[in-house]
C-alpha cells in the first residue's frame, strides 16, 4: 500500500479534531431531525415562492370546480367556491409560518432581555421579574391573543402581539436560570472588575453563553405558536376570509364535510401536523444537544 501523504494526514487529522465542520448537521439532527428539517423546507420553500410555483389566484373562485375532487385541473381539487386548494395551501403556509415566526422573535428578544435584567441584578429587581413572569405564564398564550381580539379587532396584528405576550414567559424562564448560572462564573466576575458595565457584561459574556439554550427554547415554542395561531383562525379571530390561512381552511373545510367533501380539512390539517412535527423534532434535537454540552 502506497503511504498517505502529507496533505492526507493533515486532512484526516483536521477531521479528527473536528468532525463536525463536515457532519455538523447529520450529528446534532440525526436521521429523524434531517427528515424534519426536509420536511420543514419544502413548505418554507413553498411559501416563499408561492407567487410564481402556485398554479391558480388562491382567492380566484370557480364555481363549476366546486367541491370538485383531485384532477389534472386541480391536483387537489377545489373548495366551496371552487379555488384551488393546492395554491391555497402555499400561500396559506406564508401565514401559518410567518405569524409564529413573528411571536417568536418578539417573546424571546423581551424575555432574554429581561432574563438578562433580572440575572445580572437579582434581589429586588430578580423578585419582580419572576413575579410578573409567573403571573403570565399562568394564563395561556391563546387568552391574551382572544383578550386582544376583542379589544382591537381579528386581524393577524393583533394575534401576534397577543401570542406574543403569553410565550414571553417560555422563553424568559429558562434563560434567566441559564443567566443566573452564568453570572457566578470567574469569566464574568473578571469582565465586571475589568470596569465593564453590567449591561456590557450581559452582552458581551453572559449572552453568547446563553445563546445556544436561547434557540433551543425558541425553535421549540415556535411549534406551539403554529398551533395557537391556527386555532385562533379555526375560531375565526384571525386572518380573515379571503386570505388563505391553513387554520382557516381547516374551519372551511370542516363545513364542507356536511357537503360530503373533506379535502380542505384533510390536506390543510395534515399541513398544520407536519410543520408543527418538523419543527418539534429539530427543537427537540437542539436541547438535546444544549444539554450535553452544558
Amino acid at each position: 500500500m502506497t503511504a498517505p501523504s502529507t496533505t492526507q494526514i493533515a486532512l484526516r487529522r483536521a477531521a479528527s479534531q473536528d468532525p463536525g465542520r463536515l457532519t455538523l448537521l447529520g450529528r446534532k439532527l440525526g436521521p429523524t431531525g434531517i427528515v424534519a428539517a426536509a420536511v420543514l423546507t419544502v413548505f418554507v420553500v413553498a411559501a416563499l415562492l408561492a407567487p410564481w410555483l402556485a398554479p391558480y389566484d388562491p382567492d380566484y373562485p370557480d364555481l363549476l370546480a366546486a367541491l370538485s375532487g383531485p384532477s389534472a385541473q386541480h391536483l387537489l381539487g377545489a373548495d366551496a367556491l371552487g379555488r384551488d386548494l393546492l395554491s391555497r395551501l402555499m400561500y396559506g403556509a406564508r401565514i401559518t409560518l410567518l405569524g409564529p415566526t413573528l411571536v417568536i422573535l418578539i417573546a424571546t428578544v423581551v424575555g432574554t432581555t429581561l432574563a438578562l435584567i433580572a440575572a445580572w441584578n437579582r434581589g429586588r429587581v430578580d423578585t419582580a421579574i419572576s413575579w410578573i413572569l409567573d403571573v403570565l405564564f399562568s394564563v395561556p398564550g391563546i387568552v391574551f391573543a382572544l383578550i386582544a381580539v376583542a379589544i382591537f379587532g381579528p386581524n393577524l396584528p393583533t394575534v401576534v402581539v397577543g401570542l406574543s405576550i403569553g410565550y414571553i414567559p417560555y422563553v424568559a424562564r429558562v434563560v434567566r436560570g441559564a443567566a443566573l448560572r452564568e453570572r457566578g462564573m470567574p469569566y464574568v466576575q473578571a469582565a465586571w472588575l475589568q470596569g465593564q458595565s453590567g449591561v456590557g457584561v450581559s452582552l458581551t459574556q453572559i449572552l453568547p453563553n446563553v445563546q445556544p439554550i436561547v434557540v433551543a427554547q425558541a425553535v421549540s415554542s415556535l411549534g406551539f405558536a403554529v398551533i395557537d395561531l391556527a386555532a385562533v383562525s379555526f375560531l375565526g379571530l384571525g386572518v380573515q376570509p379571503p386570505t388563505a390561512d391553513l387554520g382557516l381552511m381547516v374551519k372551511s373545510g370542516f363545513d364542507s364535510l356536511l357537503r360530503g367533501q373533506a379535502n380542505e380539512a384533510i390536506f390543510a390539517g395534515l399541513a398544520i401536523v407536519l410543520i408543527v412535527w418538523s419543527i418539534t423534532v429539530i427543537g427537540d434535537r437542539l436541547a438535546s444537544n444544549t444539554r450535553s454540552f452544558r
